[in-house]
């Protein structure tokens, strides 16, 4: 018989430290990798990855807590808690938290894939040093993404 996953406040994967935040709540394991989840809790006054699109998987972002200024292209909008902003495939996108308090997003990728993405990121900053942007880049194509202006914008 398949057992439901409970993930407490204090459970998880620890994915990323420093200004953002993430930890891994759902590793795919208990969707048959048809679904990932993290939390990402984002500082006051910090910014998100490049702008970028995925090829392979929908990416959705759900405020918590704070808001969040989302960019795709060159529009940008400011989401409050309880907003849901989805990402399908190819579309470009960024975030950021220009606000004075934290802000908390639940975001899930459908499938899973991104997740592995996160435990890399991780193993590449364990040293306490940011990677460059190359090697950025080049860890984001293993996982179907580009920079938004590699395909135009």
């Amino acid at each position: 018989m398949a057992e439901i996953s409970i993930v407490g406040p204090a459970d998880g994967e620890p994915a990323l430290s420093g200004p953002a935040t993430v930890r891994i709540i759902e590793d795919g394991s208990t969707t048959s990798h048809r679904l990932g989840m993290a939390e990402i809790v984002l500082a006051p006054h910090t910014s998100g990855p490049p702008q970028h699109r995925h090829a392979q998987h929908d990416e959705g972002f759900y405020v918590v807590s704070g808001t969040v200024r989302f960019t795709s292209g060159e529009k940008s909008f400011d989401a409050p808690p309880r907003t849901l902003v989805m990402v399908p495939p190819g579309a470009p996108h960024t975030f950021a938290n220009q606000g004075e308090e934290p802000a908390v997003i639940l975001n899930t990728f459908t499938p899973d894939l991104y997740v592995q993405y996160f435990r890399d990121l991780r193993e590449m900053t364990a040293d306490g040093q940011p990677p460059s942007a190359e090697l950025i880049t080049d860890l984001m194509t293993r996982y179907a993404t580009e920079p938004a202006t590699a395909a135009g914008g």
